[in-house]
């Protein structure tokens, strides 16, 4: 069955956001008509989830295309509306395991032209390692924080820093850690007040709410 794919080109009008499009479950057909069809209205094309096959499909089509393997996250043509401030995003993550979900917030927030840097390695295994950094991300205006096992990152840095916090469950961890569900109820159970958590690995919805925190700050 093909059916038509209906991309929501008003986002950007409405939020300010341009909608990204889920690689996982599409054809190559559907993101090929998708790319088409956003190339010719002069927007960016931005692909979470999309493994290396699908992308080499595209970049055959579009030799412009960047592919992020790791982030599996494929980049084609600019967004000619980018955010102009000087406010800038903090990513944070407890480990090199949590590097995926790590670069696809990064990548998402960089489309925007928004400053960001990643923090990797600093989870509470190896808590002076957290230490060593905290002056440098105090310098940061929005922090996301993305963590497998236990989630207990997002409570400490929420203890110790006082920016807004995006918390992101990453799906590491052995036996009951379950896929990441253990980090997402710790995240969502946190003592630390004012944690907002996004859904398990979701990267690309922590860089969106930080883009919308920074802003209504920034206007």
């Amino acid at each position: 069955m093909n059916l038509d794919i209906r991309f929501d080109f008003e986002r950007r009008e409405r939020i300010g956001l341009v909608e990204a499009i889920w690689g996982e479950d599409k054809s190559v057909d559907q993101l090929k008509r998708l790319s088409e069809e956003l190339l010719s209205k002069k927007e960016v094309v931005f692909i979470t989830r999309i493994n290396r096959k699908k992308a080499n499909y595209l970049l055959d089509i579009y030799k412009e295309g960047r592919f992020y393997e790791e982030a599996c996250c494929l980049i084609i043509g600019e967004n000619l509306n980018k955010f102009t401030t000087n406010k800038k995003v903090a990513i944070i993550s407890g480990g090199s395991s949590d590097l995926a979900v790590t670069l696809e917030a990064k990548l998402s927030l960089e489309i925007y032209g928004v400053s960001c840097k990643s923090f990797i390695d600093v989870g509470v295994a190896g808590l002076h390692r957290l230490f060593k950094e905290i002056k440098e991300i105090n310098k940061y205006d929005v922090l996301i924080v993305c963590a497998g096992m236990e989630g207990a990152l997002a409570t400490v840095v929420g203890g110790l820093l006082p920016q807004p916090i995006i918390a992101v469950p990453v799906s590491v961890g052995y036996g009951v850690s379950k896929n990441g569900e253990t980090a997402l109820y710790s995240m969502l159970s946190s003592c630390a007040p004012g944690i907002a958590v996004m859904n398990i690995d979701n990267g690309y919805g922590a860089a969106m709410a930080a883009l919308r925190i920074i802003k209504r700050i920034s206007s």
